[in-house]
């Protein structure tokens, strides 16, 4: 009798799992002209396969549906595209039907006035702004001579040691952010905002369910967290009346050409985007370069014989400038043949302000694009033999003038601190390189999906060069 009942409960759950989805996709079916795919579950869709499976989920529906098909992730119906013609396009078409459309997590945990949500006058003045914040001049005369002279602080003391290059990466993204936002040291404050800042992330990728206890609830926790720290630093450097010189005093006083005066809020929301994309962008691509370099002798010769020419004509206390930056060609190669490989950035999102017409469909108004690069950056036609790691690529063609060149983003959303990052590995790499030698330990993996990164640390032995 019992293993009746069991058996009946199994086939009610089966049945009742098996309703709940024909009748989510008959819900959307009633809508003439979507492109074919699933939506899987109501309210949660199909999220849970797509941030478990990640690249295999889009190359299954790749194969089923082709390249542009429906499905419904992170808490909306959602349109992927993976032909790069059409995603060129759609990048470049702001204002022409799309707008950004990030995961609803993701611009609750940003904040409203983040530079990814918010579009027309408002993201033209917040673009405006970083833009002066970033400008070429600004990294010359006040950025660079920073970053270098943290770089030299942070890496120094490494030989001997075995060292967890993942944990490095992302105290030296962040301490460095800090460093150039608002003159932070290392220290409680900036353990701190540390802390906030990493449960952030994790918050950004998820379903947007407050409940106590998911990422998403601890998200939010840290957005409050971090506003309320960042609201007193403002307070403190108002009542200081000190000029400061670096992006907050910036930011506060108008001065450098940062247009017009932004909110208190807005600077917040600004300061937290900063911080966010820096840290994540500039660690993963400096832990995976190293990663590639270790795996690539004859690549991590030639950039080291490029950074110890650059030391040549230099005393050992000398730092670097623009001039020797700018001559880090095969630096850059390496910069970005690991963004492209790695896939730091998986895609970007559009949101449609109206049914637009793609490739003889109709997507809905409100639904997302998801735009996925992914695919562009392993793509045989511009990339050959695109899984190996091939910086030469870079020194032989301009890849960077290239239509289809997604690393930074694209349109009018083209990253503003792409400059600034590329900037910071540089540094990295030229002072890691140049000061020491160093071999795997352990058994490092990596994941490549929602986020890269090596779940259980990513050690290197380090000896001096």
């Amino acid at each position: 009798m019992a293993l009746l009942l069991l058996l009946l409960a199994v086939l009610g759950v089966v049945l009742a799992s098996s309703l709940l989805l024909r009748w989510n996709e008959l819900r959307y079916s009633r809508r003439r002209g979507l492109p074919p795919g699933t939506m899987g579950w109501p309210l949660f869709g199909e999220t849970t396969e797509f941030l478990k499976q990640g690249p295999s989920f889009m190359k299954q529906r790749r194969l089923r549906y082709g390249s542009l098909f429906r499905t419904h992730i992170l808490g909306c119906p959602t349109v992927v595209c993976m032909e790069p013609e059409l995603n060129r396009r759609a990048l470049a078409s702001e204002g022409a039907g799309f707008v950004p459309g990030y995961p609803q997590s993701m611009l609750d945990i940003l904040g409203p006035n983040n530079i990814a949500a918010v579009h027309g006058p408002l993201h033209r003045a917040m673009r405006g702004t970083m833009l002066a914040l970033t400008r070429p001049h600004m990294i010359r005369a006040a950025l660079l001579p920073k970053i270098d002279a943290f770089m030299r602080a942070h890496l120094h003391g490494w030989a001997g040691r075995r060292v967890d290059i993942q944990e490095m990466t992302k105290e030296m993204a962040l301490l460095s952010a800090l460093r150039q936002i608002a003159g932070i040291s290392a220290g409680p404050l900036s353990d701190a905002l540390k802390a906030e800042l990493y449960t952030l992330v994790l918050g950004t990728f998820s379903l947007p369910i407050n409940v106590p206890g998911t990422n998403y609830s601890k998200g939010l926790q840290a957005r409050k967290k971090l506003v309320a720290m960042l609201r007193q630093m403002i307070a403190d450097r108002r009542s200081s009346g000190c000029a400061r010189d670096d992006m907050l005093d910036a930011l506060l006083s108008g001065n450098e050409g940062t247009r017009a005066k932004l909110s208190d809020d807005q600077i917040i929301d600004l300061l937290i985007t900063l911080m966010y994309s820096g840290y994540e962008t500039v660690s993963t691509t400096s832990m995976m370069a190293v990663k590639y370099l270790s795996d690539n002798p004859k690549a991590l010769g030639q950039i080291r014989k490029e950074h110890l020419d650059i030391r040549k004509a230099k005393s050992p206390e000398d730092p670097l400038d623009w001039n020797d930056y700018k001559s880090m060609t095969f630096t850059k190669a390496v910069i970005y043949e690991t963004l492209r490989l790695a896939t730091v950035v998986n895609g970007l999102l559009r949101k449609t302000t109206h049914d637009v017409e793609m490739n003889g469909y109709v997507i809905p108004k409100g639904w997302r694009i998801y735009v996925y690069t992914r695919e562009i950056n392993y793509d045989p036609f511009l990339y050959p033999e695109p899984m190996v790691f091939n910086p030469w690529r870079w020194m032989e063609t301009n890849l960077e003038s290239h239509p289809h060149f997604m690393l930074f983003g694209g349109g009018a959303r083209m990253c503003p601190g792409k400059e600034v990052g590329t900037v910071e590995i540089a540094t990295f790499l030229h002072y890691f390189v140049t000061r020491y030698r160093w071999e795997e330990e352990g058994n490092n993996t990596i994941s490549k999906f929602p986020r890269v990164a090596a779940p259980n640390g990513l050690h290197i032995r380090v000896q001096d060069y």
